[in-house]
């Protein structure tokens, strides 16, 4: 992991975690002179047993905006998790990615942005369940994710790929019409000619025409579930989603996993930086 990346241990337990986790990157060198992505990883999120937030952030005009959600926004989203456990946690994934979208245009300089896909696991009781039972078997385990930009959650399971995030690109038409309904224009397949994401963390710059409001998913985890693959376009770019989850579909251990697919990518013409993180479940 580069120095511009995260990973935090929770509360520390004897207990084995059901999932596993493996990261790659590389800056591609080739193609690009600085390394403008982040991740990071909390392991027993918000100290509670076997809770887990994944997340990774792809920065454009710099690596500020990316630096500063892998630092502060898990953070964010845990206090707003523990305000209120009662909460939908998509929606406090939604107001976690608008407060930390204003923190980063109110207290960084420059105009740098980033894309989001984070996804939290945690243990929940079914709504049917008594919310005083201590019966485990009764808890389900559930997966919530928030993306804006052109980073990229996908699922596999029972041998298919299921894809938990929405790609927010000035190519979309239904965001094609908010920027314009908004005020801007989308040239070349880019918000007023200049940038190719129309959601994003930060670029204060394009104000109310690049948003921060997340495309949002919740699912409940079943033995079907193989893995998650979370991963900046530097992937994308280069391979589709069932593809991706072919390719790693017969790997036991998670970081060769990563390490695969961001080898493919690179081999396979990507000019971007490349950050994969894979999730065994």
């Amino acid at each position: 992991m580069s120095n511009d990346s995260e990973t935090l241990e929770g509360a520390e337990t004897p207990y084995d975690i059901s999932y596993r986790v493996g990261v790659a990157e590389n800056k591609n060198s080739k193609f690009r002179r600085t390394m403008e992505d982040v991740h990071t990883y909390v392991k027993n999120f918000a100290s509670r047993l076997d809770w887990g937030y994944f997340a990774v952030f792809d920065g454009h005009a710099g690596i500020q905006a990316s630096k500063w959600c892998g630092k502060h926004l898990h953070t964010i989203i845990e206090q707003n998790i523990l305000a209120d456990e009662a909460r939908d946690v998509r929606d406090v994934l939604n107001d976690s990615f608008l407060t930390i979208d204003k923190e980063i245009n109110t207290k960084l300089l420059g105009n740098s942005g980033c894309t989001a896909a984070v996804c939290v696991i945690r243990w929940e009781l079914p709504d049917a369940a008594s919310k005083d039972s201590m019966d485990l078997t009764q808890h389900q385990r559930k997966l919530y994710t928030a993306n804006v930009g052109d980073s990229r959650i996908v699922l596999f399971r029972n041998g298919n790929s299921i894809r938990l995030t929405y790609d927010h690109k000035a190519s979309d038409s239904l965001e094609m019409q908010r920027v314009e309904q908004a005020g801007g224009l989308i040239m070349k397949s880019r918000v007023n000619g200049m940038l190719a994401v129309t959601r994003s963390l930060g670029d204060k710059f394009f104000d109310t025409l690049v948003v921060g409001s997340p495309f949002t998913t919740s699912v409940e985890i079943t033995s079907e579930d193989k893995f998650l693959i979370l991963a900046c376009d530097g992937l994308w770019d280069v391979i589709d989603d069932q593809d991706a989850c072919e390719l790693i579909k017969d790997i036991n251990e998670p970081n060769e996993a990563a390490k695969v697919l961001v080898r493919y990518a690179l081999e396979n013409g990507t000019t971007d930086n490349v950050t994969v993180m894979v999730v065994f479940l």
